[in-house]
């Protein structure tokens, strides 16, 4: 786990609650690590109760407060709401929320069946629509928020391999255009951020390969990898105050690769 020495302090993320859905692991996990150390009331969903567990003992030694994990199968939108409801009652109102969760496995086009796209969907674009929905009437209670969604670059370049991923994942885009104009006037931003190529442990242990890497950095303007912290720290500012006037924008970290 990196530190955040060196790096900017937001004293509007202080006591601020957070959501992170699939915080318990890859990006997700670097995310709940910088807003704790921002001094963040940190709350994170994901179905991994090992993982989780682990990041929130952690977290507890080196923060002094421990992040609160609901466990929670984010395609059971009763329990989405349920684990929202938890959070608000333990933490107060949500401030910041990062639609973070999916699953990114590779597939072939000619073996998608209508069961594989819904429940491809279900955990790659539905969950991101009704955990906004969970959160709206809180941030707008408490006089505003930012919402940030989390695509990917791999619709844009495109990849082959993973033609439902891409769908969703361009789809949450028009998702956060549409929801940024519809909630502007409560105060509320939403934003969508677009990684590229981060080597996260999960992607270290299914798909990269020296071939792999050879690849990336030859396509990325930058000739480094990039690492889970490197999205976190753009995910701060998007949640902070520092960034207050900036909604219905894509921003995409990739280190130039499109």
């Amino acid at each position: 786990m990196s530190e955040s020495a060196g790096f900017a302090q937001y004293p509007s993320l202080r006591d601020r609650v957070v959501v992170i859905t699939g915080g318990g692991s890859g990006i997700g996990a670097s995310m709940v690590e910088h807003f704790c150390l921002q001094g963040a009331r940190v709350a994170l969903l994901d179905i991994l109760v090992k993982e989780s567990q682990e990041l929130v003992r952690s977290l507890e030694k080196r923060c002094g407060t421990a992040p609160l994990f609901v466990k929670c199968d984010l395609k059971n939108i009763a329990a989405l709401r349920a684990a929202f409801a938890k959070v608000a009652e333990t933490l107060g109102p949500v401030r910041v929320l990062v639609n973070n969760a999916a699953n990114d496995d590779r597939h072939k086009f000619s073996d998608v069946t209508p069961e594989y796209w819904e429940a491809a969907m279900a955990v790659n674009l539905r969950h991101q629509f009704f955990a906004m929905q969970a959160v709206i009437e809180g941030m707008t209670q408490a006089g505003g928020g930012s919402i940030i969604n989390m695509s990917s670059v791999a619709w844009k370049v495109p990849l082959a391999g993973l033609p439902v991923y891409l769908a969703a994942k361009a789809a949450i885009v028009g998702l956060t255009r549409g929801m940024a104009k519809e909630l502007g006037p409560a105060g509320i931003r939403v934003n969508a951020v677009l990684p590229g190529a981060i080597l996260t442990e999960r992607q270290r242990r299914l798909w990269w390969s020296p071939e792999y890497e050879a690849e990336i950095l030859g396509n990325q303007c930058l000739k480094r990898i990039l690492a889970p912290e490197d999205v976190s720290r753009l995910i701060l500012f998007l949640a902070a105050d520092d960034s207050s006037a900036i909604t219905n924008q894509s921003y995409t970290i990739d280190a130039g690769w499109t």
